[in-house]
């Protein structure tokens, strides 16, 4: 009779699992600006609408970051923390579930009480148990939604780190292509004093200058060609920079001998500010651990109530092998396990993980602003390096022209050797400076198309 009132005993535990107490994660509010910069309109268009391979528009930097996404360690690590928690998380759901377990024994036993009575006592036992914590007040369902969050946010970091080895990979290669070409002016500028110091050497045989202008002449010479061995350093180090990126062990770096030159659109259009939030991997990736610790606050609040387990056993069991299939036996109990005086240890891991949700959500609002932080910044520079490197360009063929009036000056004993000397280090510092500016370019749209979470496609 009384085995009749445990279905509704088990009916009436279900009901009351589908309580859930604790917060409901709500998103942190923010006076979020409505335009990335004021007095402009807004524009659905972004930049990072656009694969990463028709931004750099590059053969070779493009194989470059394919290699590197198949085969960078860093990548390889995050995938396997993805596939960790993703078995993390089956982990969880299962544990919402009974457990089923089954258990076949043999066992004999002998007993002798008071030293005159010696007798077997066996046993056969064929038996299947079940085990089942009800989720009376959500502890297992937020442990769930704590276990899901961590998830999702380890593919929002794998994602982040993507964009962020695309640009690594962008840069270091423009960054070494600047460095080629500064070597290349530095070979050339290394020419251009080698015949200086012809020329001063033969006007001062001949009489017409000094030895000091001579001298000066070797000195420039010298001078310039300690640049040779250390941009080729800079080369060799960049290069192993982009092979460590790339999973590979050093090695010489492929580049493109027919690059273009990138030219940059007047208009640039950026997004609007909630497309910046949707797309940048950090600050779905900081969202998702708001969420996470939001539910530990659920796991911690529910931890301070009793936990409700059902048990059932049901099989044979026999002392006699003979009639072992003629003996069934079951089972059934009910656990309810509640804390009573622990001294506050779950009050105070309850309030601990709430100070814990707290840091999360300032470091939310962190993530934000320093989002809008980059893109403004990257909007600066992207707005400022056409004039720069206009500026630069001016400044460059100005200068090549005054150290060409100045060497024909000099040569007609118009002016000493050391104005020409002047002349060529200022078109030298013209020359590297252009060629900074132009790299600085490229760089820009690396920065931009980071910022605003590039890839979206990707």
């Amino acid at each position: 009779m009384k085995t009749r009132f445990i279905p509704y005993i088990m009916m009436l535990a279900i009901i009351l699992s589908g309580c859930k107490l604790g917060q409901k994660y709500t998103k942190p509010q923010m006076a979020v600006p409505v335009t990335l910069e004021k007095g402009h309109d807004t524009d659905t268009f972004s930049i990072a609408d656009l694969a990463w391979w028709d931004i750099y528009n590059d053969s070779v930097l493009s194989r470059l970051i394919e290699h590197t996404l198949e085969h960078n360690k860093d990548l390889k690590i995050a995938d396997a923390r993805i596939k960790e928690l993703a078995a993390r998380k089956r982990v969880e759901i299962a544990n919402l579930f009974p457990t089923v377990n089954g258990q076949a024994y043999v066992q004999k036993e002998g007993l002798n009480y008071g030293g005159d009575h010696y007798k077997n006592d066996p046993e056969n036992g064929l038996k299947a148990s079940l085990s089942w914590e009800l989720d009376l007040w959500g502890n297992l369902r937020w442990a769930n939604d704590r276990s899901k969050a961590l998830l999702l946010e380890s593919v929002e970091n794998r994602r982040g780190l993507t964009i962020s080895l695309i640009a690594q990979v962008a840069q270091a290669y423009f960054e070494l292509v600047a460095l080629d070409n500064e070597l290349s002016i530095v070979k050339q500028t290394l020419d251009a004093r080698k015949e200086s110091v012809r020329l001063a050497k033969l006007r001062f045989e001949g009489g017409l200058t000094s030895e000091t202008s001579y001298q000066q002449a070797k000195m420039e010479l010298a001078r310039t060609a300690t640049h040779v061995p250390i941009l080729e350093r800079d080369i060799a180090l960049k290069e192993n920079e982009i092979s460590f990126l790339a999973g590979d062990f050093p090695t010489t770096i492929e580049r493109n001998p027919q690059r273009k030159r990138i030219t940059l659109p007047d208009d640039l259009p950026v997004g609007l500010p909630s497309t910046l939030l949707e797309r940048r991997p950090d600050v779905r990736a900081a969202e998702q651990s708001l969420i996470a610790a939001n539910a530990a606050v659920g796991v911690a609040y529910t931890n301070r109530f009793p936990r409700l387990t059902l048990t059932a056993t049901g099989g044979l069991e026999s002392d006699e092998f003979s009639d072992f299939f003629k003996s069934p036996m079951h089972f059934l109990g009910a656990s309810l396990l509640g804390p009573l005086f622990d001294f506050g240890r779950r009050q105070g891991a309850y309030r601990a993980q709430q100070a814990v949700y707290e840091q999360e959500c300032y470091n939310y609002e962190k993530v934000v602003l320093n989002a809008f932080m980059e893109v403004r910044n990257a909007i600066v520079d992207y707005n400022k390096i056409q004039d720069i490197y206009e500026s630069m360009a001016e400044l460059e063929q100005a200068s090549k022209t005054t150290m060409e009036l100045a060497q024909l000056q000099y040569i007609n004993g118009v002016i000493g050797y050391i104005d020409v000397l002047d002349a060529q280090r200022s078109y030298f510092d013209a020359q590297i400076n252009l060629s900074n500016a132009l790299r600085n370019k490229e760089l820009v749209i690396v920065q931009l198309y980071k910022a605003l979470g590039g890839g979206w496609q990707q």
